[in-house]
This record gives C-alpha cells, sequence and structure tokens, in this order.
C-alpha cells in the first residue's frame, strides 16, 4: 500500500479534490433547491439530470480522448465544470438547474473516465488490486470531506458553489503535473446488454435496481433531510454516514462473499437494506435512529454493486470480463436515472417519509430475485469463484474494467476455469 501511494499520490490526490467537490454540490443541490422553493418533483427531475448527464459522459469520452488526448479532454471537461458550478445560484429555475446538472453530470464523468486511465496506468499486475482498494478508500473520504464542507457553511449565499468551483480547478494541477505518463486509450472488446443478461440475469437485474437505489439514497437524501426538517449539519451528517457504512461494511462482506454462495450473500445483504429502509419510513425525525439506518443502507448498498460484479465473473471466462465492464455502467446509469423521478413522484403523494418506502422496495425486489435466481441455477463451488473487487457506483467504467482485468488475472494466475450456462 506505501508503494501504491508513492507512485500514485498525485493522481490519488486529484482524485479526492475532484471527489470532495462532487460530493459537496450533490447534497447541496437538495438543500439549496429546498431553500428556493422547488417542488420534489422538481427536485428529483434535477437529481435525475446528472446522471442522465454521467451517463451520456460515459459513452462519449472514450471517443473524445481518442480523438484529441487525456490531457486536452481533462482540462476542457474540467473547466467546465467549474464554470458550471457558479452558475448555479444566479438563476432560481429548476429547469435551468436541470441543464446545468446534465453539464456537471457529462463533465464529471470524462473526467473520472480521464483521471482513472492515468491511475490504472500507473498500476502494476502486483499493485492493480491495492491501487483499487487506496483509490475507493479516497473515493469515500472525498465524499465524506464535502459534507464536512457543507455543515460549516451557508446553503443561502455563493460560497459553497465556489468552494467546489475551486477544487475542480485546483485538480487540475497534481493530476497534470504528475510524472506518469499520458495512458494509451485503446478500443475495448465490448460485450452486448443481452450477452449480459444471459451470462447473469441476477447481475442484470441487480444492477439496474440497484442504479435506483444509489440515486435515490445519495442523490434525494439532502431533499428528504430537508423535507423532514434536518439542520444543514444534521443533513451532512446523514449523507456522510452512508459512505462512512459502505467504507466499514465493504470488506467484511466482501470476504464473506468469497466463502459462499454469492446469491445467497445477495439476497441477505438486499432484505437487510430493504427492511432498515422499510424502517425508515417509521422513524420520522429521531436523528439516531435515521443515522443507524442510513449506515446500514449505505453498508448495504454500495457492497451490493461490487457483489453483483463478482459474481458476474463466476460465470465469465477471463477474457470477457473487461468488456462486460460498459454493459454494467450502461445498465446501472439507466437505472440511477429512472430512481430520483420515480422518488420524487411518491414523496410528493406520500409525503417525504415515501423516500424509504421506495428504497426499501427496490432492494427486496433485488432479494426477491436473488432468491428465484437460487432456483433457477445450481451454484458455483466456492473455490471456483472470482475474486471480490471493491468498486464505488460513482466510478465510470475505466475503474470497473480495471476491476475486471484485475479480476482476470486473478483467475489467470488460479488457472480457473469459469463455469457456463
Amino acid at each position: 500500500m506505501v508503494k501504491v501511494l508513492f507512485n500514485s499520490w498525485a493522481l490519488l490526490l486529484g482524485i479526492g479534490l475532484l471527489m470532495v467537490g462532487n460530493g459537496l454540490q450533490a447534497t447541496l443541490m437538495g438543500v439549496r433547491g429546498t431553500l428556493e422553493g422547488f417542488s420534489t418533483f422538481e427536485l428529483s427531475v434535477v437529481t435525475s439530470a446528472y446522471f442522465a448527464g454521467f451517463l451520456g459522459g460515459s459513452q462519449l469520452a472514450p471517443g473524445m480522448i481518442r480523438r484529441v488526448g487525456h490531457v486536452r479532454v481533462f482540462a476542457a471537461l474540467a473547466s467546465l465544470i467549474s464554470a458550471t458550478l457558479i452558475l448555479f445560484p444566479t438563476i432560481s429555475d429548476p429547469w435551468f438547474w436541470t441543464a446545468l446538472r446534465v453539464m456537471i453530470g457529462f463533465g464529471f464523468s470524462g473526467v473520472y473516465v480521464t483521471a482513472e486511465s492515468w491511475l490504472n496506468d500507473a498500476a502494476t499486475n502486483e499493485t492493480r488490486g491495492q491501487t483499487l482498494s487506496m483509490y475507493m478508500i479516497v473515493q469515500m473520504i472525498g465524499i465524506v470531506s464535502g459534507q464536512a464542507i457543507l455543515a460549516g457553511g451557508d446553503p443561502a449565499g455563493y460560497v459553497l458553489f465556489i468552494i467546489p468551483s475551486v477544487l475542480v480547478s485546483v485538480s487540475f494541477a497534481p493530476i497534470l503535473l504528475s510524472v506518469s505518463p499520458t495512458p494509451s486509450f485503446g478500443t475495448t472488446k465490448s460485450m452486448s446488454l443481452r450477452a449480459l443478461f444471459h451470462n447473469s440475469p441476477l447481475t442484470f437485474v441487480g444492477m439496474f435496481l440497484l442504479g435506483g437505489v444509489f440515486a435515490a439514497l445519495f442523490g434525494m437524501g439532502s431533499v428528504y433531510a430537508s423535507g423532514i426538517g434536518l439542520s444543514v449539519g444534521q443533513i451532512s451528517t446523514f449523507i456522510a454516514t452512508i459512505f462512512i457504512g459502505s467504507m466499514v461494511l465493504q470488506y467484511p462482506i466482501g470476504w464473506i462473499s468469497d466463502r459462499m454462495d454469492r446469491r445467497q450473500l445477495i439476497f441477505i445483504v438486499a432484505v437487510l437494506g430493504g427492511l432498515a429502509a422499510g424502517s425508515g419510513f417509521f422513524a420520522g425525525t429521531n436523528f439516531t435512529v435515521l443515522l443507524v439506518i442510513a449506515f446500514i443502507l449505505g453498508g448495504t448498498s454500495n457492497p451490493l454493486y461490487s457483489l453483483l460484479i463478482a459474481y458476474l465473473n463466476d460465470y465469465l471466462d477471463p477474457e470477457d470480463m473487461a468488456a462486460a465492464s460498459g454493459g454494467l455502467i450502461f445498465v446501472n446509469g439507466t437505472g440511477a436515472i429512472f430512481g430520483p423521478v420515480f422518488t420524487g413522484w411518491i414523496m410528493g403523494v406520500m409525503g417525504s417519509e415515501a423516500y424509504w418506502l421506495f428504497i426499501a422496495v427496490l432492494m427486496l425486489a433485488m432479494a426477491a430475485y436473488a432468491a428465484y435466481r437460487m432456483t433457477q441455477r445450481a451454484a458455483t463451488p466456492v473455490d471456483e469463484t472470482a475474486t471480490y473487487v471493491s468498486v464505488m457506483p460513482t466510478s465510470s467504467a475505466v475503474a470497473v474494467s480495471a476491476a475486471q482485468e484485475w479480476a482476470q488475472e486473478q483467475a489467470d494466475d488460479d488457472d480457473v476455469t469459469p463455469p457456463h450456462v
């Protein structure tokens, strides 16, 4: 781990600054939008716009990089993000904000692809697993730090919009001045959605549902918290607790997943998350209870992302693992676009507490489908399963592909031949 830090500290610092800025602005949107008088449904559309832009960026950024190179794409998109962030407080209109959020999502997707390409290129076969772990830790710390900044600021002013703009601008320096050479960016063999579903229906359906869970949980969390009257400090603590739960429970769940039928673990984790969310519907404004629920939901929803990827790898040939990354991002991103809209609609009909109800339904639906799939196919022997690799839902296809490449290397080292349908 020390070697990874020594070789990649500049890249990790730059990515960390990006995550602080993104974590801050994502929560700030809900808080400031509520102060501006936006309806719950309008804020859900604003939230969905980010994920629509992010999905579009994940599809278009690779082509942009191949045409003009990493440096130009990173500089152009980071500049776009920095400028766009300052525009939010100038016009208090939800549709103007929606357009800006599409641009923000597109920009962040592109800079993640670029930064993660550098980070992946700087890793070796021996350090790739540690690099991915360190990257996930940096992401978590960045997002949680963004919540701390929000807690100490005034969401009604301009400063909290300027800070993420500055952080994104400053992130240029450590990444672009890094001694790491510009990585090559080749074309990866892709896997069709049909093939993805054929190899693992559970991963396909689970990724779609989880996209809705994550987008609703994180994207609409500040809208829900504002709606029930929590203070800015409480809102930031609530959002931070979601990611702290993910950081704490990611590795225990990963350790368990390498030692049992992953479908059973997906079922158990999804049920725990669904029950936690269901209890939130009755929690009212008891802040301590809300923090416990946020911790459990973060600790179940985020690891499910890696768990579903690992389960898919159990049924792929090693050379096909990286090819699945684009489809995984697309399916998850599609779910993320629709998640906040449905959350906003049901909150508008039933009240802010319905935020928990929507998440509970998605998590329990995933558990039910996992139970069904256990009746359709025999379990993979534990000694033939692929290695669990921690990946955040906020990562781009590059990080997912890097995780798949590392899983492929592990499979090659272990000489594992995955089973086929």
